[in-house]
């Protein structure tokens, strides 16, 4: 039986924390979901496998809650499962950046869909001819897995390490900046630290590598994509490299 693997994010407020840990993980052990969950007061981020059935359901109770009502759901399958366990935890950022003044559900970057961006890269610039960089968010032993051609990295090993290592990217200006990451959540502290820093023309690339590949394959892009489970890496049609 095929293992529906599930990715979602959103930054909204919460509140009663231990509260909502408790009730996630009773719903998720019920329906004999594994993976992690993250909560904390910017929001949620989760990765979760198993049925079919149990993840519609646990997706279905999720929605009921306005504050999570119409969040965007990545969905791949496996033949594995491929977590061990079931983790909810409740941390102080569920993305660590360390920047407290950058707030997503406030004031977001904006983003490029996966087929603007193949359309840009296609013709080998923006709508308006400004040259493109591309801007890899990820951690050096991911950007090692695969990324997209030309794509540019801060050689970084944890992303609080961002804001520091940036600026030995050089000058940036008169270019459009596509940060991308894994799903999508890092660029979105990561855009809006660089607008705030100061940085112009920054767009983030909507729903990361794996919204891109689920839209537009590997146009543009050499090797996987790192995942953060046993599944390791996986190629332009989702599927897992050997």
């Amino acid at each position: 039986m095929s293992v529906v693997n599930i990715a979602a994010y959103r930054f909204v407020p919460l509140t009663a924390l231990p509260a909502l840990k408790m009730q996630l993980a009773a719903q998720a052990c019920a329906l004999k979901l594994k993976g992690t969950v993250l909560l904390a007061e910017e929001g949620i981020n989760l990765f979760l496998a198993g049925s079919a059935e149990g993840i519609e359901q646990f997706l279905d109770a999720l929605m009921a809650d306005a504050r999570f009502a119409g969040m965007p759901i990545k969905r791949s399958v496996s033949d594995t499962q491929p977590f061990k366990k079931l983790l909810v935890k409740v941390k102080p950022e569920i993305i660590t950046l360390r920047q407290p003044e950058v707030n997503p559900a406030l004031t977001p970057a904006p983003s490029v869909t996966p087929q603007t961006l193949k359309h840009w890269l296609d013709q080998g610039h923006d709508d308006t001819g400004k040259p493109l960089v591309l801007l890899d968010t990820r951690n050096t032993f991911e950007f090692e897995h695969g990324s997209f051609n030309g794509a540019v990295h801060p050689h970084i090993e944890k992303f609080s390490d961002y804001p520091t290592a940036l600026p030995a990217m050089g000058d940036l200006s008169g270019k459009t900046i596509v940060t991308f990451c894994t799903g999508g959540i890092r660029c979105e502290k990561a855009a809006p630290w660089m607008l705030q820093a100061g940085y112009e023309n920054v767009v983030q690339l909507e729903g990361g590598i794996l919204n891109y590949f689920e839209h537009c394959g590997s146009a543009h892009y050499t090797g996987g994509c790192f995942v953060f489970d046993e599944r390791r890496a996986l190629d332009g049609d989702l599927q897992v490299i050997p």
